[in-house]
């Protein structure tokens, strides 16, 4: 059983094709702007005004400095998340799913003058993630809203 099994996981894997790996060593002072989804529908992004891959970013309004600090202390406490990379406007995580173990990468870019925190949550693999990164994302944001 275990002969058929393993053969259709691996074709699975090559059929729903990989993203490029995120370049880990990225200066987080660097960052300006988050990159657009691909055409797949396994990513949002609140700068990404490509129709379904839209998210709106989390209002901050005056208190930047404040939320900054708040999402970076909901993330550090979130298992599933690893910070990779932070800075004072930038924050780039990954992100387990609990299930397949896959690995998604979030992003957060602060625009003090806006009043926003941008966020990007895409799957390193596959097409579909069945809503999880948009899920991820409402809820860092609901975590936000409790801890005002």
């Amino acid at each position: 059983m275990i002969h058929r099994i393993i053969p259709a996981l691996l074709l699975a894997l090559l059929l729903t094709g990989c993203a490029d790996m995120p370049d880990n060593n990225v200066d987080p002072a660097t960052v300006t702007e988050l990159a657009n989804c691909p055409s797949s529908p396994n990513c949002v992004c609140s700068t990404d005004t490509g129709g379904s891959h839209f998210i709106e970013p989390l209002a901050v309004g005056s208190n930047a400095d404040v939320a900054w600090q708040t999402l970076s202390d909901i993330l550090t406490r979130d298992s599933s998340i690893s910070i990779i990379a932070s800075g004072d406007h930038y924050i780039r995580a990954e992100a387990t799913t609990r299930l397949m173990r896959f690995t998604d990468d979030v992003e957060f870019l602060l625009d003090r003058d806006a009043g926003v925190i941008n966020m990007r949550s895409a799957s390193r693999v596959g097409y579909s993630d069945l809503g999880k990164n948009r899920k991820r994302l409402e809820g860092i944001r609901s975590a936000m809203r409790d801890a005002r």
